[in-house]
Formats: C-alpha cells, sequence, structure tokens
C-alpha cells in the first residue's frame, strides 16, 4: 500500500507541476504588461509636463523680450522720431530711425496646446519670437543712438561757427570804433569777451558757446551804441557851433540908408579886423555925401543888431 500511495503522490506531484507553469507564465505575462503599460504613461506624462515648462519659460523670455523693446520703442525712440533732419548731421540717421520704428512686432500666442507637440510647436514659435524682440530691440537703440549723437554733433557745430563769426564781427568793431565811443569802458568789455570767447570757441560744450556768443553780442551792442550817442553828440555840437558863428557875424553887422531918399540899406562890418563872417577883409566903403542940413530923422544911420540876432532879413527889418 505504502508503494501505491507512493506512486500515486509522485503522480499527482507532477499533473500539479504541470498545470502551475502555465499559470505562473501567465501571471508574469499580466504583471509584464501592467508594468509596461504604466511606465509608458508615466514617461509620456513626464514628457508633457516637460513640455509645458519648456513653454512656459520660452513665454516668460517673450514677455521680457518685449518689455525691453516697448521700453524704448515708447521711451528714447518716440522722442527721437521728433527730430528733423535739418537738426542732424548726417540724415540718414533720420532715415535709419524711421525705418526701424515701421517694423512691426510679433503677435504674442502663449502655451494655448493641449498635447506635447503642440506645446513644442508654441515653445518653438515664441523662441523666435524672443529672438526677433531681442534683436530689434538692439537695432532701434542703435539708431536712436545714432540719431541723437548726430544731432549733438550738429548743435556744437553750429554754435562753434556761430561764436566765430561773432568773434570777428567783434573784433572789426574793436577796430574801427577806436576814438569813436562816447565811453571807452564799452570798448574794453568787448576786448574782455573777445578773449573769453577765443578760449571757449574749440569747446565740446554748446552751452558754454552759447554762452560765450550772447556776451559778445551784449559787449557789441555797448560799442555800438556807444558809437551812436558820439556821433549824436558831435552832430549837436556842430550845429550849435554853426549856430553861434552866425549870431558872432551878425552882431557885428550894421546897415545905413544912402542920404538920397528911397535908396536900399548897405551892409557894413562893425566887428574888429575888418573881416566878414568868412575871414576875408571887407572893402572900405566910399566916402557919402555930405548931408545937406541935419535933421531930426533918426532913419538916416539904422543899426540893425537885434535883427541879426532874431535871424530876421536886414532889409526887412
Amino acid at each position: 500500500m505504502d508503494s501505491l500511495e507512493a506512486a500515486d503522490a509522485a503522480e499527482n506531484h507532477e499533473d500539479e507541476a504541470t498545470w502551475l507553469v502555465p499559470a505562473i507564465a501567465a501571471g508574469c505575462a499580466v504583471v509584464l504588461a501592467g508594468a509596461g503599460f504604466g511606465g509608458w504613461h508615466a514617461y509620456m506624462a513626464h514628457e508633457l509636463n516637460a513640455a509645458k515648462t519648456a513653454c512656459a519659460g520660452a513665454a516668460e523670455n517673450v514677455r521680457e523680450a518685449a518689455n525691453a523693446y516697448n521700453l524704448i520703442l515708447n521711451g528714447d525712440a518716440a522722442d527721437a522720431a521728433g527730430i528733423k533732419t535739418s537738426q542732424v548731421k548726417d540724415a540718414k540717421t533720420v532715415d535709419t530711425l524711421a525705418k526701424a520704428l515701421k517694423e512691426t512686432a510679433p503677435e504674442y500666442e502663449g502655451c494655448v496646446a493641449d498635447g506635447k507637440d503642440g506645446l513644442d510647436a508654441a515653445t518653438a514659435k515664441l523662441n523666435s519670437q524672443a529672438k526677433w524682440y531681442g534683436a530689434h530691440e538692439k537695432s532701434l537703440s542703435e539708431a536712436v543712438e545714432a540719431v541723437t549723437d548726430s544731432k549733438a554733433a550738429k548743435t556744437l557745430e553750429t554754435a562753434k561757427n556761430t561764436l566765430s563769426k561773432k568773434l570777428d564781427e567783434a573784433s572789426k568793431l574793436l577796430k574801427d570804433s577806436d576814438g569813436k565811443v562816447q565811453d571807452n569802458a564799452t570798448r574794453e568789455t568787448l576786448t574782455k569777451a573777445i578773449d573769453s570767447g577765443n578760449k571757449l570757441k574749440d569747446g565740446k560744450e554748446p552751452s558754454k558757446l552759447d554762452e560765450a556768443r550772447k556776451t559778445l553780442e551784449t559787449a557789441i551792442k555797448g560799442v555800438n551804441d556807444s558809437v551812436a550817442a558820439k556821433t549824436k553828440a558831435d552832430e549837436e555840437a556842430a550845429v550849435a557851433a554853426t549856430a553861434q558863428a552866425q549870431a558872432q557875424s551878425y552882431s557885428n553887422t550894421t546897415y545905413r540908408r544912402p542920404s538920397t531918399g528911397g535908396g536900399n540899406y548897405q551892409r557894413v562890418n562893425t566887428g574888429s579886423g575888418n573881416a566878414n563872417a568868412g575871414g576875408n577883409p571887407v572893402p572900405k566903403a566910399p566916402a557919402p555925401a555930405p548931408n545937406p542940413a541935419p535933421s531930426n530923422n533918426d532913419d538916416d544911420y539904422v543899426t540893425l543888431n537885434w535883427c541879426g540876432v532874431l535871424g530876421h532879413d536886414p532889409v526887412a527889418c
């Protein structure tokens, strides 16, 4: 019995082993399939999260680049856009800035895709936009700087030329006004202004050059006013001297009426030296014929000193 029982047990064991092998294999397959699906799902989730992160980073880069570009666009570039070609030394800089301002910025779309592929495409587009903003922010900054530098160069050049011309004008006036001013202190002030201007004429600060020019203009006006004042004073003095000479000439002149009635008055110079107003000797008048008899008529000889002083016609007097 024992042998039979042992044989049965051995047979049952073999049958059981035969059944377990496929069962274990099937179980292992199920485990492997589950592990594979879970791994794939985890991998895809990781890739999606990575795509989202990359897209978000690209969007942030675009935002920062756009802010930097717009800061210049609405600030320095807007100010420089008002500068005209007549205000700059190189007109091409104004044209370059105008072209840069006409550039159209890309339209921001952000990370709106759901899947990894869509997010990757959005990331690539955002990276391209960030490069656009970066490049144009640089080119716009350079265009603005070129315009402002050109304007500064033109301003300095104009200030130098204006000061130089004013120095030439002032130097000529200083030479021509010698002895022709009423107050010589004005010429001394002009001399100091010329010396100061010559020291500053090669400077690099337009404001100081303009200040020197204004100082020269003030000094020039002072000299011109002084010249005009002296000219007027000299003219008035000449008129007064002429009037005085004429008055003196009339005061030294008398008139007499001939003894025969109806004749005109004759002028006789009574001044010293027997000279007329021009300084020439006056010929002596012939002796008058004797009067028939004295009379009480006081009109035979009339002294008209008062007529001459008043400027009346001696004959009418």
